[in-house]
């Protein structure tokens, strides 16, 4: 890949084993990224590997408005007075997702790539989501926002149902601000139970060709505030 002028394989050609490797090497920086993204493409690899790049042929994917918001989360939010805030302390959560968790060897989250994506946030295009109790910093979560496509990179909880909150919180008000799509790139139990489907790379990739270029404005910390108030207060 040129680095000054990034440009892709066509996403269709990725691997099926391992299913949706498309690319390895090359530089990783805010131009590449806003490429990658923009192609329905993704990094993920760990030192020493080179950059590797993926399209999956299934897509783990929410639909905004759609995430499942159990009657136990809803204790959990009223038991707490918890406090949500976006683009805040984005380094703080890129810095806790890269924290080594139980039964995990390493981080995917490198260096390189927290320089990468601090990159992109200070250009507008990546975004955090910070949940706050008593001031500390408990959970929370940041990806790429691709017009009306928010790509999720990856979540942390130093309290209990910390990245459900703020995931659910995502999910509620990027619907009310006209958004898409929420893409979670790759099924794991987790995103499941909070209501994450498989569609295919093809329907992904056409998601991402209509609403790509959407000039929809990142909302405000007072949305997503809103939004957890407006779930904690839902009577069900």
């Amino acid at each position: 890949m040129d680095g000054d002028s990034p440009v892709f394989p066509n996403p269709e050609d990725a691997l099926d084993e391992p299913d949706g490797l498309l690319a390895a090497g090359g530089e990783l920086n805010a131009r590449i990224l806003r490429a990658a993204y923009r192609s329905g493409i993704f990094p993920w690899y760990e030192d020493p590997q080179p950059v590797l790049w993926w399209s999956p042929s299934q897509r783990a994917v929410l639909f905004p408005g759609s995430a499942r918001i159990s009657r136990s989360l809803r204790r959990t939010m009223r038991r707490h007075h918890f406090v949500i805030s976006t683009n805040q302390a984005f380094d703080d959560v890129m810095r806790a997702c890269a924290a080594p968790r139980a039964k995990a060897q390493g981080t995917w989250i490198t260096p390189r790539m927290r320089a990468a994506y601090g990159a992109l946030h200070r250009q507008g295009v990546a975004h955090s989501l910070e949940l706050w109790l008593n001031d500390v910093l408990v959970g929370g979560l940041y990806g790429v926002q691709v017009g009306g496509v928010f790509c999720g990179e990856s979540m942390f909880s130093h309290e209990s149902d910390a990245s459900k909150i703020a995931f659910a919180c995502l999910s509620e008000t990027l619907a009310r601000h006209g958004f898409a799509l929420i893409d979670c790139q790759l099924e794991n139990p987790h995103l499941t139970s909070l209501g994450a489907l498989l569609i295919s790379r093809r329907e992904f990739l056409g998601i991402l060709a209509r609403c790509g270029d959407e000039g929809i404005h990142w909302p405000e910390s007072s949305d997503f505030q809103q939004s957890l108030c407006d779930i904690r207060d839902q009577n069900c």
